[in-house]
């Protein structure tokens, strides 16, 4: 029975998914991974006129450095030799990246890790600084890790099949002990990575079948990205240009740039007239500094649509996982 249980818990997402997304879009490839050891890539930046990417739980930690021109990997750095369970990477500018330890499928684990590393051409080992983050609340699995553009605060979303949520790092981290992560706000469910757009202001929330940009710090769902067909696609990154990118797990995977909506790039743009209003209010709070909790907005039918969906399928798994069984005895 929980073997049937478990393997609807996976499935449903994917099927649900794929019944609440828009019509993919292709977008352009950009190029394909060569190395043959990148078999997972779960996490994706593009920074310095490279692409980065990593492995997914089961691998050793290694962050492979990407020549976008030809797919070749020019440089790898090993980190660590047994991490739990990688899921993600985030920029973190000057030759380094973010590298989250962050995935728990269990749903045990007391602390998640992202560690700071250098990344560079060559192969190198650098164990970098590693800092402890504690989610409130029970235990939950996490594949996104976002780095603010501006300020460098750290975010994590979580991923869950009854909605996600964003949580916010401390502004100044300590290796010595946990840090307590904040909750923001929901964002897309089942949530498999996220970016910032290089505003500050924008967000960018993947599953497996859709992207959802949304405003920082208020969370409020600005727009929907169309996203390509791809094997396991997890992975989304954002250029210093606001180029889109996704990439899926598997041997040889794309890099994919996804087709921004004008519409969409509209709404990001603030109006001649909102701009020119705020030379004379108040001063903004600092960066750093962030709002309690967003309110929790309004979902779009297809969200009511997929909440229902995903409840009768979920019943219906339970009930066949659970039925008496029925036909003659062993003899």
């Amino acid at each position: 029975m929980k073997e049937r249980v478990a393997l609807g818990a996976v499935v449903l997402p994917f099927l649900l998914g794929t019944f609440a997304a828009p019509t993919p879009d292709e977008g352009r490839v950009v190029f394909r991974f060569a190395d043959p050891a990148i078999v997972e890539a779960s996490g994706l930046v593009v920074q310095d006129g490279v692409v980065l990417t990593t492995n997914d739980s089961g691998d050793t930690g290694r962050v492979f450095v990407v020549d976008p021109d030809t797919g070749g990997t020019t440089g790898v750095t090993s980190w660590a030799s047994a991490p739990q369970d990688v899921e993600a990477l985030a920029p973190a500018g000057n030759g380094e990246v973010w590298v989250g330890d962050i995935g728990d499928n269990a749903e045990e684990r007391e602390t998640i890790r992202v560690t700071r590393v250098s990344v560079g051409t060559g192969d190198r080992d650098d164990p970098g600084t590693s800092y402890d983050l504690v989610l409130p609340g029970p235990p939950r699995d996490a594949e996104s890790l976002l780095s603010h553009p501006q300020t460098g605060r750290l975010l994590v979303a979580t991923k869950d099949i009854f909605g996600s949520a964003l949580f916010a790092a401390p502004t100044e981290l300590s290796p010595d002990h946990p840090n307590q992560l904040r909750r923001l706000g929901p964002t897309l469910t089942f949530a498999t990575d996220g970016a910032f757009f290089p505003d500050g202001r924008h967000l960018v929330i993947r599953n497996y079948a859709q992207a959802v940009v949304y405003t920082f710090p208020g969370l409020a769902r600005v727009g929907t990205l169309k996203l390509p067909d791809q094997e396991q696609g997890e992975a989304i990154a954002v250029s210093a240009d606001d180029r889109v990118f996704v990439t899926s797990e598997g041997r040889h995977q794309a890099v994919i740039e996804v087709n921004l909506p004008e519409t969409l790039r509209e709404r990001m743009t603030p109006a001649p007239a909102r701009a020119a209003a705020t030379t004379t209010s108040p001063s903004p709070k600092p960066r750093n500094e962030l709002p309690e909790e967003a309110a929790r907005p309004s979902r779009d039918p297809w969200q009511w649509a997929l909440g229902a969906g995903l409840f009768v399928v979920a019943v219906a798994v339970l009930l066949f996982a659970v039925r008496p069984k029925t036909g003659r005895p062993r003899r």
